[in-house]
């Protein structure tokens, strides 16, 4: 398999724990849509040859002209996305040339992302790994409930908190979406595990955070107003 990387972003959900309103790929930072960012970012990576947009299918072609307002780097699509994010991870899949052989899935909710991230996960993958995920140590205490009673406390030592891209082989990635849909897995990696395949953990950064609630969103204004040219910072 090659080691030629391209970029997948499922951005069709609504994201209802930011609020009412646009799609959350489409929520503003800095006044971008957050979706831009993410995808300026893995098409800014050196290892990083197309970027596939899993769009909201009724919005493909909005989605479509706003990215080629903003985009620059490497060559993007826009194809429908599904209803889950799944569909939207199989949807990119299939709109891949043949000769991809290694995935990145990142998710547009963590816009922030910075492209040396995206470059250390997916030379990782050119390494032979399988399976790629960043992730940072875990600084909070997490304690495991049954009802509203603590049953364990978790040795937060060997605890990481996962980000993304993620990245993988292309035919691991494939062969792991090939699992029923009840699959219980939160993230590609997880579905990559059950599949039987080992996922290897590089150091995340703290600013691929997720924005998934309206303080998040908050947070991502201040590190963006310090990172943005002209800032001063």
């Amino acid at each position: 398999m090659s080691d030629i990387v391209a970029g997948i972003v499922p951005a069709a959900g609504r994201g209802e724990r930011l609020g009412p309103g646009a799609p959350k790929a489409l929520r503003l930072l800095g006044g971008v849509p957050m979706l831009v960012h993410a995808v300026r970012n893995l098409a800014a990576a050196r290892h990083v040859s197309l970027v596939v947009v899993a769009a909201p299918p009724e919005q493909a072609g909005e989605v479509r002209a706003l990215l080629a307002d903003h985009h620059a780097g490497a060559p993007l699509r826009v194809v429908a996305g599904g209803a889950t994010r799944r569909e939207s991870v199989r949807a990119a899949l299939a709109a891949l040339p043949d000769e991809v052989g290694i995935v990145l899935v990142h998710d547009a909710a963590r816009p922030l992302a910075p492209v040396e991230l995206v470059d250390a996960v997916a030379a990782a993958v050119c390494a032979g790994a399988d399976a790629v995920v960043p992730g940072l140590p875990v600084t909070d205490t997490v304690k495991r409930v049954e009802g509203e009673v603590v049953v364990e406390t978790l040795d937060r030592s060997a605890l990481r908190a996962v980000q993304t891209p993620q990245g993988f082989r292309r035919a691991v990635l494939e062969e792991a979406h090939l699992f029923p849909d009840a699959l219980d897995a939160t993230d590609d990696a997880g579905l990559v595990e059950r599949a039987g395949h080992p996922v290897v953990v590089v150091a995340g950064a703290d600013e691929a955070f997720k924005v998934t609630r309206p303080l998040d969103l908050l947070l991502a204004e201040v590190v963006w107003s310090r990172r943005r040219p002209g800032s001063g910072r």
